[in-house]
């Protein structure tokens, strides 16, 4: 029987750098920080708090000063497992600048191989962290993007943003010249030093569009795979308005062209 061969360019056991960037998720915070350290991978969890007013900085702080203090997990605000503080490492925005400040911080203080990036809100699981990583693992790929359209299960809701999201990223791949299905997507794994390469400006959402223009740019081996998505409601805490997208549409522009 022939040996399985193996990618001479292929990870053995990297270490994943897993950035958070939170905004006013007292609700979906305990939970996520769960289903991200209960993943079967070398990691560490960056958390950059975006000077959240609803009592999540506190919470936050709190677990701070727990690992500070030597303590091994803090209690859970929604009353059901304590959250393990090992692998988790916290950072608190002086004041409100957006998800692409928050980011751009995160991505400063990684020490991981690979960084991935996962929202506080519930939209996006933890379980699509293998098939997001597999392409990386085994050298064939720099940069993946988790897509919401190439068949994972999803939460049916908002036609018209379903609508949004395939227009810029169709505007988004004329520009660029990649073939995405989804350039909105949460989920963005990369080398660490893809980000590294990459000088980001963004604040706010403008960050998924700046990253895709780089990206495109610095000639990358981009895969694309399917995730699961549980889309939020407004009702339920959703951020990103029609306002976004439009900027978005400037964004694609700008930094494919111009920068």
């Amino acid at each position: 029987m022939k040996s399985k061969r193996r990618n001479p360019a292929a990870l053995v056991d990297p270490k994943i750098s897993v950035v958070i960037p939170v905004f006013n998720e007292k609700k979906t915070l305990d939970e996520i920080l769960r289903r991200v350290l209960e993943t079967e991978i070398r990691k560490e969890v960056i958390v950059v708090d975006d000077f959240s007013t609803d009592g999540t900085r506190k919470i936050l702080e709190n677990m701070a000063a727990l690992q500070a203090r030597g303590d091994a997990s803090a209690p859970a605000q929604d009353g059901e497992d304590a959250i393990p503080l090992a692998d988790l490492r916290f950072f608190f925005q002086p004041v409100n600048q957006g998800k692409g400040a928050a980011l751009r911080r995160g991505f400063a203080e990684v020490t991981g191989d690979i960084v991935l990036v996962q929202d506080a809100d519930l939209e996006y699981h933890p379980r699509d962290y293998a098939n997001l990583l597999e392409p990386l693992l085994d050298g064939r790929a720099d940069v993946v993007y988790g897509s919401r359209f190439l068949g994972g299960p999803q939460r049916v809701h908002y036609f018209w943003h379903y609508v949004a999201n395939k227009a810029l990223t169709l505007l988004s791949d004329i520009f660029t010249n990649l073939k995405l299905t989804d350039m909105e997507t949460c989920y963005k794994v990369r080398l660490t030093p893809v980000i590294r390469g990459i000088n980001l400006k963004s604040n706010r959402f403008g960050f998924e569009p700046e990253v895709t223009a780089k990206i495109a740019k610095g000639n990358w081996r981009v895969y694309e795979v399917p995730i699961s998505y549980a889309g939020r409601t407004y009702e339920e805490g959703k951020k990103i308005t029609w306002k976004d997208g439009v900027m978005a549409l400037w964004y694609i522009v700008r930094y494919t062209v111009a920068d």
